[in-house]
């Protein structure tokens, strides 16, 4: 087979979960729902943060971009899926798929860069509670946030670079619903040595790091709360982290389950099915965890659904007297 040279490659075909025209109806209202409560739900998660003056705290600035990044992260992929689909269509263009590649890889990163700024600040707030406010003030944590998107920017763009040097077989088949790396690299004719050797050196490296910090982290304020004397003190110290714990594990233990079935069956299609819990179902759960396990963040949510009723009954309200 005569190698293609990547600059006339033009489209490539999502060939997402499954070819029977049966179920298409079945997996576009499925993905279309999930895709809608995300949204809502962090939205909602933004909206409440923004809105209530008693949640403008470093925890709650980390949650909030966390919620925007879900948001940012599930539309990099669901949409197109969601396009094809109802066009029945499979065809992603060259640029878009390099594209779509670029922004889930900066949202990925930047989720687990997030995920570990927020067990730093439940470490600071337990560990240090005196000086919390002195350590995490506004400057250290718009620091932090523009450092992960710096970081998450120059990995994201090395990888489509090293992408973009390759060349491609006439086989251009993704089984898979959006332009995943791996799948990517094996439809190419060039040697691949170099990109997975950057690749998985890069994503070592940025799994390790965050992973240490979070694990570090959980491992000072277990001592901190063993070291406290009162019970109510303890209870109180550990479920503030609860929420956070929760999501940590549903990342973390998705993407492990992705990688071992990947491994273990060798059947992308398999692979592509798994990988929705971690593109589309943590994101999707994010919202409801931290406002079913937070206090804090429920009574911004009845303020914020109180006023936004109260907006509506007035506006109604005038609307009918003229």
């Amino acid at each position: 087979m005569v190698p293609e040279n990547y600059s006339r490659i033009t489209e490539f075909l999502l060939l997402g979960f499954s070819e029977e025209q049966e179920l298409q109806p079945l997996i576009f209202g499925l993905f279309l729902s999930m895709y809608l409560i995300t949204m809502f739900g962090n939205l909602l998660i933004i909206l409440a943060v923004s809105s209530d003056s008693h949640l403008h705290k470093p925890m709650y600035f980390f949650l909030c971009n966390l919620s925007f990044v879900d948001i940012c992260f599930t539309s990099t992929t669901i949409p197109k899926m969601l396009v094809n689909i109802q066009t029945q269509t499979q065809v992603i263009t060259y640029g878009a798929c390099i594209t779509q590649m670029y922004f889930f890889m900066l949202f990925a990163v930047l989720d687990d860069f997030l995920l570990t700024m927020m067990a730093y600040d439940r470490f600071v707030a337990i560990c240090h509670p005196l000086h919390y406010m002195i350590i995490m003030n506004p400057r250290l944590c718009g620091l932090l946030l523009l450092v992960s998107w710096i970081t998450s920017a120059l990995y994201s763009l090395l990888q489509s670079l090293m992408l973009l040097r390759l060349s491609f077989c006439t086989v251009l088949k993704i089984p898979h619903f959006f332009c995943e790396i791996n799948e990517m690299i094996k439809l190419t004719c060039s040697d691949t040595f170099l990109n997975n050797l950057v690749m998985y050196f890069a994503i070592g490296l940025l799994a390790a790091l965050p992973l240490t910090g979070i694990l570090y982290s959980y491992f000072k304020i277990v001592s901190c709360i063993r070291g406290m004397s009162s019970a109510q003190g303890k209870y109180k110290a550990f479920s503030t982290c609860v929420s956070h714990l929760c999501v940590v594990s549903l990342f973390y233990c998705t993407i492990l389950g992705v990688y071992l079935i990947s491994v273990s069956t060798h059947s992308t299609h398999s692979s592509a099915i798994a990988s929705v819990m971690y593109t589309v179902v943590t994101p999707m759960l994010n919202p409801f965890i931290y406002s079913l396990r937070n206090k804090d963040i429920k009574g911004a949510l009845k303020r914020f659904c109180g006023m936004a009723a109260i907006k509506g009954t007035t506006v109604l309200g005038l609307k009918n007297s003229q």
